[in-house]
């Protein structure tokens, strides 16, 4: 056992992220690129680091290959750590079997002989699969104000997006009397972020008990949270207040990148006080063509433009071909471009050819749905991929 910690996270990453469809056919979603040098996986980690929170257990499952890679001795989020840092932890294998983490309750239950070599009193448990900026430190010591069993930290939604969400129903000292899943009729706005602060000797008490459950979905939101409010344990919302999105579905993953870019945006990632860090290997600077025109745009390093760039986020090392014009689309790095290629409201996954002449997706309405072009694919030349399409990672000469 290493010495006591004050708190560690546990970081669950093992969603396949089906609502993505393509785009994680290969990888698993924290590894799903974002924001032209991002992968999502960045912004829980550097919340981590920024935060002090020095010790984090990754949970990896579905296709782990290349966010195992990244993550790699975590140096980018400086989480290499000789006591701590950060931890990599696939599904546990015993002498007799192995077994694939059943829910997000069995992920910790699985790796909890890794939270006792730490000791620590409190345990962070976060989803690899949003985007926000997040003091946890602050939600901490807030936990321990408030003397709590459990925190969970809660955003303001609109009343009538609220069935959507888990709701937490509080009372004026924001002590949790209620938690409603997708209540349809909710009585208040305040949803949970998934994202839970426990007293390590509750947590570990809980987690046992829903692993001897006979029928239990080993879930969080669905076991772990009723069973303690129903047993009388001391829960409390912790109010946040910034920007804050889930980036599971298409919509809502080209929306988040949409956010990043303006005079004013929504989200900003420039801030020298809370940096996102990232694992960017050396890369030659932008070059920009004497014809190319560039509008409200982020572009990352080692880029290459020659054509038109409007109102997208293009990643690093794409090229981007003479008359090429790419318009309210997101671009994931070693993207090639063809000339005078058009792509509008389309997310284009990494590794991919686009040839000459070829036209991906719709021009952006109000009834238009978002092309997606999956890892590896190959369009050809004077080919067209209508709004809406899904095209299945690595397929060659797509139609």
């Amino acid at each position: 056992m290493y010495k006591h910690k004050k708190c560690i996270a546990m970081l669950l990453a093992g969603g396949q992220g089906s609502r993505l469809f393509a785009l994680t056919t290969k990888v698993a979603k924290p590894a799903v690129s974002f924001g032209a040098k991002y992968r999502i996986i960045d912004f829980p980690l550097s919340n981590c680091t920024n935060s002090n929170i020095d010790t984090v257990g990754v949970l990896t499952q579905y296709q782990p290959l290349i966010l195992n890679d990244y993550i790699g001795n975590g140096q980018p989020w400086d989480l290499d750590r000789l006591y701590g840092g950060v931890h990599v932890l696939p599904p546990y294998q015993g002498k007799n079997s192995s077994d694939w983490y059943k829910g997000t309750a069995n992920a910790i239950y699985q790796n909890l002989n890794f939270i006792e070599n730490y000791n620590p009193d409190h345990v962070l448990i976060l989803s690899g699969d949003h985007i926000y900026k997040m003091d946890y430190n602050e939600m901490l010591e807030y936990h321990i104000e408030k003397d709590a069993d459990c925190t969970i930290a809660t955003l303001t939604v609109p009343m009538e997006d609220a069935s959507r969400f888990g709701i937490m129903n509080t009372d004026e000292n924001m002590v949790i009397t209620e938690f409603e899943e997708k209540p349809k009729q909710p009585k208040n706005d305040q949803a949970s972020m998934g994202i839970y602060l426990f007293k390590k000797d509750k947590l570990r008490e809980y987690l046992i008990k829903d692993e001897l459950t006979e029928g239990s979905s080993n879930d969080f939101g669905k076991n772990i949270i009723p069973n303690m409010l129903n047993d009388g344990c001391r829960m409390v919302a912790y109010p946040f207040k910034g920007y804050w999105k889930d980036v599971g579905t298409i919509d809502s993953l080209w929306s988040a990148n949409m956010d990043l870019i303006g005079n004013d945006p929504k989200f900003d990632i420039y801030d020298p006080a809370w940096k996102i860090y990232s694992r960017n290997v050396g890369i030659q600077p932008q070059y920009v063509g004497e014809n190319a025109k560039i509008e409200n745009s982020l572009i990352s390093g080692g880029t290459e433009v020659e054509g038109t760039v409007i109102n997208s986020v293009i990643g690093s090392t794409v090229k981007i071909g003479k008359g090429a014009v790419i318009k309210d689309s997101v671009i994931f790095s070693n993207v090639e471009i063809g000339d005078n290629a058009v792509i509008n409201y389309s997310i284009i996954d990494e590794n991919v050819k686009i040839g000459a002449d070829a036209v991906i997706g719709d021009e952006k309405a109000d009834d238009a749905k978002i092309a997606v072009i999956g890892r590896g694919c190959n369009i050809l030349a004077s080919k067209k991929v209508a709004g809406g399409s899904n095209l299945e990672a690595g397929k060659e000469d797509q139609e």
